[in-house]
């Protein structure tokens, strides 16, 4: 059943497991313990923490790419855990971000993983009988479930089973029941009614005779005896429940026992029950993410503080295999989330109710969604989510203007990409490529209002590259009074660099004593079509472990003499550029150094879909690190495709020499994919399993490449 509001609940839950993530991040070390964060921050009212910008662990990537198995072909309600499990393969970069990489045996996660890898399916990849109790009870299994509360309004039973199917990909027995009660919380939290109800019917989702029962029970036992002193129900569980009882990194008992005591001390109030969450200790962002979902939804978007809404602005960055998707705009996602959830209820989407794949559309229709839209200079400036205005729909965003006059700037802007600088720390290791790229349009609606000298303003659309901050600034124009404006421009070719910025430079022309104050709305911003674009490798850097724009699996990458080069010792591969482009054509002057498969991507879909083609020799007769001596008679020209595994779909011989250069190019167009080396075409195939993707380059076998600056036009 699709309750009122859904769209707006999904919204604020998602909202507020972010919130809850990030009030509970800075206190998480082990050292931060109950009594540090008592005596340190007291009663916790706020963010503990100022970040330039937060980049988010592994209780938002979980959510959010295993979710993915939806759009990788599982189907809502009747998903399994190896769907699941294929999307933990295919968009995790093994070793770097989404989750914790602590070693098998150590990390539940990590050892899921390998047992994945190494052929052993789900759910036995998380089973306790192949894993041990102690690993398959730790935290996990609870705090990657939300998104399948979200997509199962009101249906408790249908959220936690999709959720253990889920979790079971690595965890077990109260591992699955932590999956089960969270994930039916947030079900049973579009039904509305108070949290002690909502808790009661999740309950009902889980063994009556399970450990997770008795803790939430003793709980709520406690509660009901003393229910205004929750640091005396937090020593309770200390005393009865505490780590020392339960082995392991992060054991799931102590934390459900934290999530019941914030949820039932809470008390319906959202800033409450996170604010608890994060000062009882243990697991603190777990526990505030996951409560902070339930809560949000429950008690909706008027019921998420502003301080705790507005650095988060809507933004979210993630960690996954795909730059692309890791810089997420959350109104967003939420449509997505809920188009999946009518798909759930057997019904379908409404229309625009999440954006064409591939386009970004920013509506500022949810209640107070900014779209993660920025100021340069808020002295000037300042944003706000309004309803006064609208070109379509109910909402805007209002850009009050103050005190400028000749010579003063203020840039509104859209952030499709970020560099190492804007972050305070390097969370999960996330890797970004820009969401907007020369040859598509940008189209906006303005309407300003006057209250003085606003005839003295210019305003120019314009985009600015990363690392040099070169800004590239388009036609000015005049502001039309009380009327809607439509600003439309083309992104221009930047010289091989990576946008950063995309949005208006604000100038103001008025004289000192003239200065200009009023009121600009900001509506239908859109960024849509065909990219036309090089990447020109000499202007690009190594931040977060990788070279931009790239999101590395394997492999050491750097640069070299203007060129991306690989050494590796096995298969790597790096991916880069829009996650949805279509139609594509990729084009890199490669030189093999070393080893037998030199390659580029297109279509990638993570790294176990998509296509690949270019230079290879009999791999069979390869070493691990390369053996492929020149002139050896042995090279072929090859089309690939990887499903969990590369096959070949077209080869012919090629005999290609190592320290040669050659122009490879890929072409993907429907059904057909070609290959071109040297400006001649080599080798055609037909597939029409993946009709989009990331494009790419690495190589199969140990070896070492250069790759020269990327070309990329798609359709």
């Amino acid at each position: 059943m699709i309750p009122d509001r859904y769209l707006e609940k999904v919204y604020a839950g998602f909202l507020g497991m972010n919130i809850g993530i990030r009030l509970g991040a800075p206190v998480e070390p082990s050292v931060w313990t109950y009594e540090r964060i008592r005596d340190t921050y007291g009663d916790i009212r706020d963010y503990v923490k100022p970040y330039k910008t937060f980049a988010a662990d592994d209780d938002a990537n979980g959510p959010v790419y295993f979710l993915r198995a939806l759009n990788d072909g599982a189907v809502p309600g009747h998903v399994t855990p190896q769907e699941v499990a294929g999307a933990w393969l295919n968009y995790a970069r093994e070793g770097v971000g989404m989750f914790w990489w602590g070693g098998y045996g150590v990390s539940t996660e990590h050892t899921a993983y390998l047992n994945l890898k190494n052929g052993i399916p789900a759910p036995r990849s998380g089973s306790a009988e192949v894993n041990g109790k102690i690993l398959a009870e730790q935290i996990g299994g609870q705090i990657f479930i939300d998104t399948w509360g979200l997509i199962h309004p009101c249906d408790g039973k249908a959220a936690a089973d999709d959720a253990q199917a889920a979790a079971s990909v690595s965890h077990d027995g109260e591992g699955l029941y932590g999956a089960r009660f969270i994930s039916a919380c947030i079900a049973e939290a579009f039904a509305g009614g108070s949290i002690f109800q909502v808790m009661e019917k999740a309950l009902s989702q889980i063994p009556e005779d399970s450990t997770y029962m008795a803790v939430a029970k003793s709980v709520l036992a406690f509660h009901e005896k003393e229910p205004d002193d929750w640091r005396a129900c937090r020593q309770m569980l200390e005393d009865e429940w505490g780590y020392d009882r339960y082995p392991g990194a992060c054991h799931i008992i102590p934390n459900a026992g934290v999530c019941v005591l914030a949820m039932a001390y809470g008390n319906g109030d959202f800033a409450r029950t996170v604010e608890i969450a994060a000062m009882c200790s243990w697991d603190t962002d777990c526990n505030a993410g996951n409560v902070g979902t339930v809560l949000g939804v429950l008690t909706g978007i008027e019921g998420i503080p502003a301080h705790y809404r507005q650095p988060i602005n809507d933004g979210l960055v993630l960690s996954g295999i795909s730059g692309y998707l890791n810089n997420m705009d959350i109104p967003t996602y939420a449509k997505e989330v809920a188009a999946w959830g009518y798909a759930a209820d057997g019904q379908t989407p409404k229309d625009g109710l999440a954006p064409a794949a591939g386009e970004i559309h920013f509506d500022f229709e949810l209640p107070g969604s900014t779209h993660n839209m920025r100021v340069s200079n808020p002295y000037f400036c300042r944003v706000f989510p309004t309803t006064e205005m609208a070109f379509s729909g109910r909402g805007s965003l209002k850009i009050v203007v103050d005190s400028m006059v000749r010579g003063d700037q203020c840039r509104l802007y859209y952030k499709p990409f970020y560099s190492r600088d804007e972050f305070s720390d390097e969370r999960y290791s996330p890797a970004f490529s820009p969401t907007v790229y020369p040859g598509q349009t940008v189209s906006m609606k303005l309407f300003t209002r006057q209250w003085n000298g606003w005839e003295m303003m210019g305003i120019a659309p314009y985009v600015r590259t990363a690392f040099d901050k070169k800004i590239y600034i388009q036609k000015y124009c005049r502001a039309v009074q009380e009327e809607w404006m439509d600003v439309t421009f083309a992104v221009p070719d930047v010289d091989g660099g990576l946008i950063d910025e995309v949005g208006i430079i604000l100038e103001g022309y008025a004289p000192s004593k003239s200065k200009t104050y009023g009121v600009l709305y900001l509506d239908d911003f859109r960024i849509s079509g065909p990219a036309d674009y090089t990447i020109a490798m000499g202007r690009q850097k190594k931040e977060f472990g990788v070279i931009t724009p790239f999101a590395a699996d394997h492999g050491a990458w750097s640069l070299e003499d203007g060129k991306l080069a690989l050494l590796c010792c096995g298969e790597a591969f790096a991916y880069a550029g829009s996650y949805y482009g279509k139609d594509m054509s990729v084009a890199s002057r490669i030189t093999p150094l070393n080893g037998g498969s030199h390659l580029l991507l297109a279509r990638a879909q993570g790294a176990m879909r998509g296509y690949a083609a270019g230079l290879e020799t009999d791999l069979s007769a390869e070493r691990a690190c390369g053996s492929a001596e020149k002139g050896s008679g042995r090279g072929r020209a090859v089309i690939l495709k990887n499903d969990f595994g590369y096959q070949v779909l077209a080869s012919k011989p090629f005999d290609w020499k190592q320290g040669q250069e050659y122009e490879i190019e890929i072409r993907a167009s429907g059904k057909e994919i070609v290959l071109y080396i040297d400006g001649m075409e080599i080798l055609r195939a037909e597939d029409g399993d993946y009709a989009y993707g990331m494009y790419g380059c690495g190589a199969r076998t140990g070896g070492r490449t250069h790759f020269g600056d990327f070309r990329i036009h798609s359709a």
